[in-house]
This record gives C-alpha cells, sequence and structure tokens, in this order.
C-alpha cells in the first residue's frame, strides 16, 4: 500500500465501524452499539440516518433493531429471508413429522429470543401436543432451542445476544448473568451435537417447572448455512413416555439430517 502524506476520515472510518458491527451482530439496538463503539449516541444516531438514507442499513419494525442491508452481507440474501426459509423447510418438516411421528418447530433468533416461523403440529401422530404457534417467544438459556442457537452461532454474535440476555429484567433470563455456566452449557450442547432442556424448563419463558409445565422434552439442532445458524429445528415428546436417551438414539440422526438437508437447499436457491 502507498504511503499517503494524508490523514484518514475519522467520520468515513465511524461508519464503517458501525457498519462491520453491524454485519458482525446481524442486528443491534442504538444501545448496542453504543457499548460496542464507545461512539456518542449523538453521533451514532447520525450515522445511523446516513447508512439509512444510503440504504446501508434498515431498522426492524418489530423491535426496532438495526441490521445491515442484504445488498452488502457476504451471505446470499436468500438466507435471512424468513420466507423463504420457512418454504424450503416447510416440506422437510412435513416428512420428518411423518417418519419421527413426534412433532418439531423450526425456529429463529430475534433479539433475546427464538421466535416460532412454522411448526409440523398439525401433521404429527401427537398432533394433541401443542406447540407454541407462530412468532411464539422461546427462552433462549432455558429451551433446547435456544441453546442450539448459541452454542453454534458466532462468536460475535453470541456475545451480541448474551450482553442483551444480561441486561434483561425478565426471570427466565436470569441464567445468562451466571458466566461460567453459560459456557459449561454450552460447551457441553457443542460436545453433544444438540441442545436440550434446563431441568427446571417446563416452555414458559419465565416461570420454572413448578410453576408452569407443559409435560415436554426436546432436542435442538442448528440450520446452518454460510458458516450461520439461520434457524433451529427441533423435536419435542411427551416425557412421561420417552427419555431423552431414547430419543436421541431413535431420532436425532432423522433430525440432524432434516436439518442438513434444509441447509443444503437453501445454499442451493
Amino acid at each position: 500500500m502507498r504511503d499517503y502524506k494524508v490523514k484518514t476520515i475519522r467520520a468515513l472510518d465511524r461508519g464503517l465501524e458501525v457498519l462491520t458491527y453491524l454485519q458482525d451482530a446481524r442486528s443491534a439496538s442504538l444501545h448496542e452499539l453504543y457499548l460496542a463503539t464507545d461512539l456518542p449516541k449523538a453521533t451514532l444516531t447520525r450515522i445511523i440516518l446516513t447508512l439509512e438514507q444510503r440504504g446501508l442499513v434498515w431498522q426492524r419494525l418489530a423491535d426496532g433493531a438495526y441490521m445491515a442491508s442484504h445488498r452488502i452481507q457476504v451471505r446470499l440474501p436468500e438466507l435471512n429471508d424468513t420466507g423463504h426459509v420457512v418454504e424450503v423447510a416447510s416440506p422437510i418438516l412435513e416428512r420428518l413429522g411423518r417418519q419421527v411421528q413426534w412433532p418439531s418447530i423450526l425456529a429463529v433468533p430475534r433479539l433475546d429470543h427464538m421466535a416460532v416461523v412454522e411448526t409440523n403440529t398439525s401433521q404429527s401422530y401427537f398432533s394433541h401436543i401443542l406447540q407454541g404457534q407462530l412468532n411464539f417467544r422461546i427462552n433462549m438459556p432455558r429451551s433446547a432451542t435456544g441453546r442450539a442457537y448459541l452454542a453454534f452461532c458466532s462468536d460475535t454474535e453470541r456475545e451480541a445476544v448474551l450482553q442483551r440476555l444480561r441486561s434483561s429484567k425478565e426471570p427466565g433470563n436470569f441464567i445468562a448473568r451466571k458466566a461460567e455456566v453459560i459456557e459449561q452449557l454450552l460447551n457441553e450442547t457443542r460436545r453433544l451435537g444438540y441442545g436440550e432442556r434446563a431441568g427446571d424448563f417446563g416452555g414458559d419463558f419465565n416461570e420454572s417447572r413448578r410453576e408452569s409445565d407443559d409435560g415436554r422434552l426436546s432436542i435442538a439442532v442448528p440450520v446452518m448455512a454460510s458458516g450461520d445458524v439461520i434457524a433451529v429445528l427441533n423435536l419435542t415428546w411427551n416425557r412421561k413416555v420417552k427419555t431423552t436417551e431414547e430419543i436421541v438414539k431413535a431420532h436425532l440422526s432423522e433430525l440432524t439430517a432434516a436439518a442438513h438437508e434444509i441447509s443444503t437447499n437453501l445454499m442451493a436457491t
């Protein structure tokens, strides 16, 4: 590189710093950008406004998070398009439900929770096992789905999410403040290759199993594309009928194969 005898443009450098962080973290609030960049919020607001007007950043309506535009993402736009992910995954979920008979959901990450975007419950033999409806909020640190996401997403994305969870006032996210516990459970999730529920998790976002119990257990695996966790696929059953060990032995390979097929089909489109 030539040794130019001029100064760099500080304002441009700040803008690129914000844009780079949004690309790595996938989404962030204004406060999270402040914590990550140490730039004044007034400066950040002007940077965001400039980037928005250039079509490089947009703000999600659902939660107000800022995101880098698909037009500058390294990953293909379709990989982040929830509608496209669901379209690709739906026939695979339908077939999975017929194979294993127990129901599944497909969930995607939001700022501080997982959200249900598809389920094969109605096609499952055990359709009486009610799953969360579309956009149902799933607790991240205690659910099988959330743990699979946190364990296999990028380091930058994980730290951004954990920062939100640590500052959350919702009781169900309290475990995120225990750094050593979180590290241990995510390492165990990676070792197993799937996420499983916390022992006291009964399906409710905040309450313990003693207070709210859906009678189920779950395991979950990530749907990967271009090195990112695009979604998470779970399998749920009545814990009075099967143990986790029995389900893993009988159906983990089918669940993993379904997640891999979704990934493959996404990459092919």
